[in-house]
């Protein structure tokens, strides 16, 4: 399978506008992202899809491919989905500007569910532990049935521990999907869904029209840098 991945960068994100231009270290947050996703070697391609000219500029100034949108997206995957029409491959990867920390291991196992051909989109997810992360709506929670296929995300806590004594995992999603080709562009085809408003989290799109996201549990991914203090804590981290 022919497999590329396609980085989503908007410069003006909702709630921290301007972090993938942020210094992390002695890099840009989207640098690191675009070359960690490309020392994986499990990509044919790695292209950052953006709206910014300064973004732009930072990827093709160190070497990398970048790719100008032609229209405004509301959400990632819309932006990745118009770059992906014109691109020959059967897997594409969205991989979020804002997770500096992808590694290879979590990437192979990600696409090693298309070797299942009733998959149609694929992600991954991290357990969690910390409670105020678990109780913080910055943190995309999910529930899977037996076979790994997610059954709901919501910004709540999920589930609810009505039952103390009862066993739980609770698992963060991580930013990271692949999708057949097909799905991704049946994706841009659909009007935004009411979940998908309500909570904010646009693969709530795939769940309103009937098709679960196969997911992985994947070792710590560092920090997905949402807030000004995610970037301070990816800093310690690096």
């Amino acid at each position: 399978m022919k497999v590329v991945a396609l980085i989503p960068a908007r410069y003006e994100a909702t709630r921290f506008p301007g972090k993938l231009m942020e210094l992390l270290g002695s890099k840009t947050v989207i640098l690191h992202t675009y070359q960690a996703a490309t020392a994986t070697k499990l990509l044919d391609e790695v292209i950052v899809v953006t709206d910014s000219e300064i973004i732009f500029k930072e990827i093709s100034a160190n070497g990398g491919k970048a790719l100008m949108s032609k229209k405004q997206h509301e959400s990632g995957s819309d932006r990745i989905a118009e770059a992906a029409a014109d691109i020959d491959a059967e897997i594409i990867v969205n991989i979020q500007g804002d997770t500096p920390f992808i590694k290879r291991t979590p990437i192979e196992k990600l696409l090693a569910q298309f070797a299942d051909p009733t998959v149609e989109v694929a992600s991954m997810m991290q357990v969690l532990t910390n409670e105020r992360e678990i109780e913080d709506p910055n943190f995309v929670k999910v529930v899977v049935d037996q076979k790994m296929n997610s059954l709901f995300f919501s910004r709540s806590v999920i589930p609810y521990p009505r039952d103390k004594n009862a066993p739980v995992t609770y698992y963060e999603h991580i930013g990271v999907y692949a999708f057949r080709k097909k799905a991704l562009l049946d994706f841009t085809t659909w009007p935004v869904t009411p979940l998908e408003a309500c909570e904010k989290i646009e693969c709530l799109r795939y769940l309103e029209h009937g098709i679960p996201l196969r997911m992985v549990v994947v070792d710590y991914m560092g920090i997905e840098i949402d807030t000004p203090q995610d970037l301070e804590k990816a800093k310690h981290l690096i």
